[in-house]
């Protein structure tokens, strides 16, 4: 790797980690969040579909947009609204507002999912030049910014430190490391979808879809987690909401030794064996936080729930990436249809878990990811040496 890619890389790693520092520091705040809103698992919901809406117009949009103008352009303003997002987030818990606080999650909605996207791209080339993989690591420091998000939080929570000041903060770390990382990743970077293709489109690829239910799954796996392991533990299973910001920074660690580890792993087993070992961790660790009535045995069971969630985004992006010929646009689709499930997926649990309690709604994740168990045989095969076959047939 030349000096060149490597800055590249290491400005992707950067701009991986701080939406995930911004997006779990709002996280551990929820329970906090909630009682200042005086709002009940419904109205959490409602809130949470400010995120929702937020994220369908970033990920709606952001494949058109990276086509038209280049990766950096959309990592540029979907970051600079992940920045504005957590203020605003802050803002509206400090004045009691719903309105406010769902208008700061859909900025933060929309950032993400535009921005994150465009980085899947960027990652996903950076990973074709190098010829190792690198799109594991990569959500690795998205994991690992969840895990100071979520220490960052927890010291907050235990100061009692108002919501605000805490986003405020974040929001200050986060500028800092932005205007270092953005200059690192290439201004005239294009994006595959623009270019005008005899193949047949990428959805009609039934394993390309396969991979998408995959991602699908294993996304919603860690989304849910994301946006109800607090409340869930806390309701669910009877902790205080310092311990159950403590359980959820176990859940980000255990997805950040999860993705770093996953590289070396892959290249010696291959992606199906590792991703098809991973959820069903992630099956088992659920099926214990659901049925499981002891609260020991429901902590001691997170660990498995971040494992098993940890590479299904970035492998099944990588799979797409080398899945055929044209691989910005088959990253695209599977990006999307993760981030769908990321960002989309946990609003309509919160409305399963007024009806039947959050711990019962899980279960819905629970029976996507053994479905993905599944499917994760479909994998095998699939290298860049197969892309390169595919895109020389006429």
């Amino acid at each position: 790797m030349d000096a060149a890619l490597r800055r590249r890389r290491m400005s992707l790693f950067v701009l991986f980690f701080v939406p995930g520092m911004m997006f779990a520091s709002w996280v551990t705040r929820t329970p906090d969040v909630r009682d200042l809103l005086e709002a009940s698992t419904a109205t959490m919901g409602l809130v949470l579909f400010g995120l929702s809406v937020g994220s369908m117009l970033g990920i709606l949009s952001s494949g058109a947009l990276t086509a038209r103008f280049g990766t950096r352009p959309v990592i540029t303003v979907g970051i600079s609204l992940q920045l504005l997002a957590t203020p605003t987030i802050g803002a509206g818990a400090a004045i009691g507002s719903a309105w406010l606080t769902a208008i700061g999650l859909g900025l933060m909605g929309l950032g993400m999912g535009g921005a994150e996207v465009a980085m899947n791209v960027e990652g996903a080339e950076v990973e074709q030049r190098a010829g190792v993989p690198v799109l594991p690591a990569l959500h690795g420091s998205f994991s690992l910014g969840t895990v100071a998000g979520a220490v960052i939080g927890l010291g907050a929570v235990a100061l009692h430190l108002p919501v605000l000041w805490h986003l405020l903060m974040v929001t200050v770390i986060a500028v800092l490391a932005v205007l270092w990382a953005l200059p690192g990743v290439p201004r005239s970077q294009a994006s595959g979808p623009v270019e005008k293709s005899h193949h047949a489109p990428v959805w009609r690829d039934r394993r390309l879809l396969i991979i998408g239910v995959i991602v699908l799954a294993l996304a919603l796996a860690e989304g849910s987690a994301n946006d109800w392991l607090p409340l869930l533990m806390v309701d669910g299973h009877g902790f205080d909401p310092a311990w159950s910001s403590g359980l959820f920074a176990v859940f980000a660690a255990m997805m950040t030794i999860g993705r770093f580890s996953g590289g070396p792993l892959i290249t010696r087993f291959g992606r199906a064996a590792v991703l098809g070992g991973s959820a069903a961790l992630g099956a088992v660790g659920l099926a214990l936080v659901i049925f499981a009535d002891s609260p020991v045995v429901a902590a001691c069971a997170i660990p498995l729930w971040g494992l098993g969630a940890a590479l299904g985004f970035p492998v099944a992006i990588s799979a797409a990436g080398d899945s055929g010929p044209n691989s910005a646009a088959r990253v695209s689709l599977v990006a999307t249809i993760g981030y769908v499930a990321f960002l989309a997926g946990p609003p309509a649990l919160g409305f399963l878990g007024e009806h039947f309690g959050l711990r019962l709604a899980m279960i819905l994740v629970l029976v996507l990811v053994a479905l993905a168990v599944t499917l994760t045989p479909a994998l095998r095969g699939i290298g860049a040496a197969e892309t390169e076959d595919a895109a020389r047939q006429p």
